[in-house]
């Protein structure tokens, strides 16, 4: 019989781990929610930023409900619950995945140059994430947003994912710093270090190897972080520039009005706590998979 490798034996692990296939499948829905956006806009003929007062709104002008022409409700202005949902799926994905990977990449990089070098490019990379740490993120995104008058769909969205990006380096970048200044210790690295191996390969060939599992749950439960900061964001006015719909974005309206359009708030909120919950249940299986003596399996002995 052929011996199985740890990377082998931890997708086993994960295959087995029941709630990561349902969040997998959640997932999965809700991306092709996302994907299929101008089809429904299509299906329903309801562009999401397009108001229709005489059928969306009732004879008092207040919102329909769920059925008929809008399949999940209109809001205030008679516009599309359903497709504005839709097209705001996309911005939560666009952000959540985008913004951790990146945050992913430079957090890593700033992390292994931190523990690695040590000295003075230790002590200012760390008094640079305690800095970066320290600052009010959502005060600062909402200035840069006002500072740069951002009107336009598409710079909303680059200004979003890099100001979420941005904040999320620095917790990512201090825990990999912390696994760095463990592994710089250990004999292969300093079997490097005396062969004559540059800073540069033993980062790549000795460090970053070793990284791969911490890395990989890091960035994981980083992407439903960064959705919620999008939201967030969105629901104080500082994300995406409307009209185009964002799920925080539509929490926001339809908070106001919760008490008698009941779905305003209830859909994007479903659908926030969906993509969330099942993205974390994804990183705590990866987690237990990678690691299965701190995970789930082990506590319930």
């Amino acid at each position: 019989m052929r011996a199985r490798g740890p990377s082998r034996l931890a997708w086993e692990r994960f295959k087995r781990d029941r709630a990561a296939a349902a969040s997998i499948a959640v997932l999965l829905l809700i991306a092709a929610f996302a994907a299929l956006a101008p089809l429904w806009e299509h299906l329903t003929g309801h562009p999401y930023d397009a108001t229709f007062p005489g059928t969306g709104l009732d004879a008092s002008g207040r919102p329909r409900g769920p059925g008929g022409e809008f399949p999940l409700g209109a809001d205030q202005l008679g516009r599309d619950v359903l497709v504005r949902a839709a097209y705001g799926a996309r911005i939560s994905l666009a952000v959540g995945l985008s913004a951790a990977l990146l945050a992913a990449v430079a957090g890593t990089l700033a992390g292994m140059l931190a523990g690695l070098a040590g000295g003075a490019l230790d002590t200012l990379l760390s008094r640079l994430i305690d800095l970066t740490l320290a600052l009010p993120y959502l005060l600062v995104a909402v200035l840069l947003s006002t500072t740069f008058q951002i009107t336009s769909a598409r710079a909303g969205l680059t200004m979003t994912i890099l100001v979420v990006a941005f904040f999320s380096v620095a917790a990512f970048a201090r825990v990999i710093r912390g696994q760095v200044l463990a592994l710089r210790r250990q004999e292969f690295v300093e079997a490097a270090r005396l062969l004559g191996a540059s800073t540069a390969r033993i980062m790549v060939a000795e460090i970053l190897p070793n990284l791969t599992a911490q890395v990989t749950v890091l960035t994981a439960l980083l992407i439903p972080a960064a959705i919620v900061f999008e939201a967030t964001l969105s629901f104080l006015g500082a994300g995406v520039p409307p009209p185009m719909p964002s799920w925080g974005s539509m929490l926001g309206e339809g908070g106001d009005v919760f008490q008698t359009a009941w779905w305003l708030p209830a859909v994007p909120g479903a659908l926030l706590l969906l993509t969330t919950l099942s993205f974390t249940m994804i990183g705590d299986a990866v987690r237990d998979a990678l690691d299965p003596r701190g995970g789930r399996a082990a506590r319930g002995r």
